[in-house]
């Protein structure tokens, strides 16, 4: 087991028992070299539909038929390559892996671009009764309607084939930051609690930014924002490549701007974007008044950026073992009933979670899979709390796509990111629910009140902030202006200046944010989090305060996918995104959390 001292261990250091088992995708890779074969085959079957799709339902039925079959497989292709990519980054093998995976997948989609333009190019009384006549068809209902609705932005074939072979180099922006910041970036030896010097990597940075000691914060802080700054030049054209290939795409397809086309893809208006912006604007002064509390109960004369994460609630620290927190994570999520938890444990017992850090690994936590495939997790678990959240945060989303494939077909599996940030959400304020309820100690209550406020503080309002940042960026492109690192920094510390507020210092160092951030490479995403987490205020109050059906219509949401428009797959649940309403509640909830923290200080 990995220690929070010296160099990280090896992969093959790592326990097998704390490892993912990869195997439940291809036991070896022979198996998946067959399967890229296979794929390819079906692909040349495919090309034999192009041009015949309005002659007879027969061709449009084995063509939408062949493709979703073709998609499925290449995304166990995929995600086995990449999965394996990112238990170590360094390893030429899986890197190869991953790029013929990514290879591939360009070519399908090239050769498949001519599904869409002919379905749009036939008479709309003629696929009706296409529909008609083929029930088999209702399954792709969704994706008719969706197609359209956003016929506009639909090009000819041939436009959409050359479209199509730009895939694989339009992620080139992203690959390039994620082999730097995962695989060649090396920051140095800092100091811990004890003194000892001890290799800072971005898995053990918030962890020393949780320290008590204010020198190991600030020279935790200063470390590595001097090691992204080395690197800035780099890192700048990354992210205006990424913008540039946006606007490329946004253009392409008529769209008036780079925001628009994101949001349309989850057929979310702009002013859903922009009123979470006005909203979280409008409630600053309630956080400067939760930093206000945090700067005096740290006893600061000034509360600086790195002062942010560390608790100030004097609760004695403990290293959380791995299987004590699975037991706290189950606990928490008993509301949600015995077939949940079934699943949860059955997560938790079979190799479905890749636990601690090692050398090369990609940083951070996610969950995947595919479609024939259980979820997985990965994490860079260091034994805080927080990485307890982490794991409830991850297995909700694991349990989402686990609900959904085994109730959709797979052509309505893919759940928009616009609404997967919810069920992570739910989990983590179960949990929190659970902590709070079951301590009458006020030091802990006072300790559980402050994380909780500061989930909304990362999850909301500093998303938010990220998603203003990148807005601004776009925009500062499309108005014709070069995005330069000096133009990212200055754009970045204006609004971590207004977004702070003068109870901080914003330290010079943190214009170097955004260096950082690989969301921003998933361009307009980070929003979702603060919808999505203000659904998931709504939704778990609702399941707390046993309000009838709350758990049966969660559960039929986890099990929607993409059956339906996310706004519209919320509406199972009572929340509706199309109105501020969600938004402005869960303001209300985070001020009452600062006021009941304040009542028990």
């Amino acid at each position: 087991m990995e220690s929070n001292k010296g160099a990280l261990p090896t992969r093959s250091e790592i326990d097998d028992k704390y490892k993912w088992d990869l195997e439940d995708i291809y036991k070896e890779e022979s198996l998946w070299e067959e399967d890229l074969q296979k794929a390819k085959g079906m692909v040349k079957k495919l090309e034999l539909y192009s041009g015949k799709l309005a002659e007879g339902v027969v061709y449009l039925k084995e063509c939408l038929g062949l493709n979703a079959e073709i998609s499925k497989l290449s995304e166990r292709i995929f995600v086995y390559a990449r999965m394996r990519r990112d238990e170590d980054n360094s390893k030429a093998q899986y890197q190869g892996l991953t790029d013929r995976a990514s290879l591939f997948l360009t070519e399908s989609a090239s050769v498949s671009a001519f599904i869409d333009p002919e379905i749009l190019e036939m008479d709309e009384s003629k696929l009706n009764n296409f529909r008609m006549s083929e029930k088999s068809l209702d399954v792709y209902s969704h994706y008719f309607h969706n197609l359209l609705r956003t016929k506009i932005h639909t090009l000819s074939h041939k436009e959409e084939k050359i479209i199509a072979m730009t895939t694989e180099f339009s992620d080139a922006a992203d690959d390039c930051f994620t082999m730097l910041n995962n695989a060649d970036i090396k920051f140095p030896m800092v100091k811990d609690d004890e003194g000892n010097e001890v290799e800072l990597t971005k898995g053990r940075y918030i962890t020393f930014l949780e320290s008590d000691d204010i020198n190991v914060r600030r020279e935790a802080f200063k470390a590595i924002y001097a090691t992204y700054k080395s690197y800035k030049n780099t890192l700048a054209s990354t992210l205006g490549s990424n913008v540039k290939c946006n606007s490329f795409y946004s253009k392409v397809r008529n769209y008036s701007s780079c925001i628009e086309a994101a949001l349309d893809s989850d057929n979310v208006a702009l002013s859903v974007y922009d009123n979470l912006i006005l909203a979280i604007n409008n409630n600053l002064p309630t956080l400067h008044k939760y930093l206000n509390i945090r700067k005096k109960l740290l006893g600061l004369d000034e509360l600086h950026m790195y002062d942010v994460y560390v608790p100030f609630i004097d609760v004695p620290k403990k290293k959380i073992p791995y299987e004590d927190a699975l037991k706290m994570v189950e606990d928490g999520l008993k509301p949600l009933g015995e077939q949940y938890l079934s699943d949860l444990r059955k997560g938790f017992a079979s190799g479905w979670i890749d636990v601690y850090e090692n050398q090369g690994k990609t940083s951070g936590a996610y969950s995947w899979g595919a479609y024939t495939t259980h979820p997985y997790v990965l994490l860079n678990y260091q034994g805080t709390i927080n990485d307890v959240f982490t794991i409830a945060h991850e297995m909700g989303h694991a349990l989402h796509s686990y609900n959904t494939d085994k109730t959709q077909s797979y052509v309505n599996s893919h759940y928009k990111i616009f609404v997967a940030e919810v069920a992570s959400t739910v989990n983590e304020l179960l949990l929190m629910n659970y902590m709070l309820s079951n301590t009458s100690d006020n030091n802990e209550k006072a300790f559980l009140l402050s994380r909780f406020i500061d989930e909304f503080r990362t999850t909301v309002f500093r998303q938010v902030m990220f998603a203003e940042f990148e807005k601004n960026i776009h925009s500062t492109y499309e108005k014709g202006d070069a995005l330069t690192c000096d133009k990212f920094c200055e754009i970045y510390y204006a609004l971590n200046k207004k977004y702070f507020g003068d109870t901080i210092v914003s330290d010079e160092e943190i214009a170097m944010e955004w260096a950082r951030i690989p969301h921003f490479y998933s361009s307009f995403y980070v929003y979702k989090y603060a919808t999505g987490f203000s659904s998931a205020v709504a939704i778990s109050t609702a399941i707390l305060n046993n309000e009838e059906n709350a758990v049966e219509n969660y559960m039929k949401f986890l099990q929607s996918g993409g059956s339906d428009y996310p706004i519209e797959l919320l509406k199972i649940t009572g929340v509706d995104l199309s109105t501020p309403t969600p938004v402005e509640d869960a303001m209300t909830v985070f001020a009452k959390l600062i006021n009941d923290l304040e009542a028990i200080i």
